[in-house]
């Protein structure tokens, strides 16, 4: 087995910290923080990462597109999933939350934004198509569980906003 440089290793991170989400495509696992490191093991690539939750169904793709990114850079390699610490979406990057914005989605607010103790208050959910803060939810969920429909009291469009965890 072949053991990997530096530089080979920060090629293997780049090509996995590049697969897509494929619930929503515009955004990388890196984006997301489900990428937690990428390291050389007896000459084999050892990738971790983190689900968004337990349950998505998702991570069978996320898990064999990394393999394959692996396999493309020149390494054998794994996947291990760790759930502690749990996922949260303060994990995900700046320029994931604007890609976000741009695809039409409202990026999840800081955890704790809301008062928590009091269940009526809400946190602001910006509209990302006019930037409005008049906004209110229609549904709990959207198109995916870890979204909830929201509609724009300006611009009249209804939007995904993408659930703080």
């Amino acid at each position: 087995m072949v053991s990997a440089t530096g530089a080979d290793l920060g090629r293997v991170r780049a090509a996995v910290a590049a697969v897509s989400d494929p619930e929503v495509p515009v955004l990388t696992i890196d984006d997301l923080g489900v990428l937690r490191s990428v390291e050389e093991a007896d000459g084999r690539i050892l990738v971790t990462i983190t689900p968004t939750y337990s349950g998505c169904p998702a991570m069978q793709f996320i898990e064999d597109r990394i393999i394959e990114a692996v396999l493309d850079a020149g390494f054998e390699g794994e996947v291990r999933t760790v759930f502690s610490p749990a996922w949260t979406t303060d994990w995900m990057s700046d320029d994931g939350r604007r890609k976000l914005r741009e695809y039409g989605i409202a990026p999840p607010n800081p955890v704790g934004s809301a008062d928590e103790t009091v269940l009526t208050i809400r946190a602001v959910v910006r509209c990302p198509r006019c930037d409005s803060a008049d906004t209110k939810p229609v549904s709990e969920f959207g198109s995916t569980a870890c979204k909830a429909l929201y509609q724009c009291n300006d611009c009249h469009e209804p939007f995904d906003y993408f659930k703080e965890l």
